[in-house]
């Protein structure tokens, strides 16, 4: 572990340790706010597999992931990659065709600028009227929620690109095919996987609401169902779930965009 990871470790590991402390000594409710350690225990205890394995019933890995949190983990986050994939395949065409054409930016920027604000959340009621119950309104939400910040992302991009490339371009002799892939779409993929790493980040807020209204499994619902019981070693389970899943996709996305502009970061070897 580098110097830096080590400092960066010490203020967490001393409010875990502070937190342990202050509930062992009856500080905070164990039914409020439980040590760390009660929720670790619960957590792992969650990881586990509900059945001893019995060979030929099920594969070795459907049974290893068939404890209550891998489950919910997998479901949330097949709905976070499917509503992000829904959202973000629309949203980049979308953001292209509008940011390298005035006259339908002009048409259009005005609808953006009312549907934009608008939470993802506030159309849960509109999507179960549309969907009904289970995956279709959840992917509906995410898809929506990831779809506003590729677009804008991807619409700033292509609108931002420096004037100079384009004359250098005409003079060449490029038509408008060539401009649009070799000079428009790699100036613009910065602030299009820029805005897909906040895409992703959105999808997993709205996922957790979207479970805890629509369907019957995730993380989403079981933290709600936790919350019925006052479990609340779950519920921050959960919670570590979720901030688990995101840390590792945020650096999964981290890496493909370095590894993606490494030309425009001077990151070659």
């Amino acid at each position: 572990m580098s110097l830096s990871r080590f400092r960066g470790a010490i203020v967490p590991i001393a409010l875990l340790v502070l937190w342990e402390i202050l509930s062992r000594a009856g500080v905070f409710s164990p039914i409020v706010l439980p040590p760390p350690s009660a929720v670790a225990m619960k957590w792992y205890s969650g990881l586990l597999p509900g059945l001893p394995y019995e060979p030929g019933s099920q594969s070795y890995l459907a049974w290893l992931f068939s404890g209550e949190m891998p489950h919910d983990a997998v479901a949330s986050l097949a709905r976070v990659l499917s509503g992000f994939l829904i959202g973000a395949g629309l949203a980049v065409p979308v953001g292209l065709l509008l940011g390298t054409s005035d006259r339908l930016y002009g048409l259009f920027s005005p609808l953006l600028e009312i549907l934009r604000p608008i939470p993802p959340i506030a159309y849960i009621p509109l999507a179960i009227v549309w969907f009904g119950l289970g995956n279709p309104p959840a992917l509906f939400l995410i898809a929506l929620g990831t779809f506003f910040p590729v677009l804008v992302n991807t619409i700033a991009g292509v609108r931002q690109v420096d004037s100079i490339y384009i004359r250098a371009a005409r003079n060449l002799g490029a038509n408008s095919w060539t401009m649009f892939r070799r000079v428009i779409l790699p100036a613009a993929s910065p602030f299009v996987l820029a805005g897909m790493r906040i895409g992703i980040g959105t999808a997993f807020i709205v996922v957790i609401v979207a479970e805890m209204i629509a369907v019957s499994d995730g993380l989403g619902y079981r933290i709600l169902e936790a919350r019925e019981y006052m479990w609340s070693d779950k519920i921050i389970g959960g919670m570590l779930t979720i901030g688990i899943l995101g840390l590792i996709i945020d650096g999964g996305m981290s890496r493909l965009n370095d590894h993606l502009l490494r030309w425009h970061r001077g990151l070659e070897r």
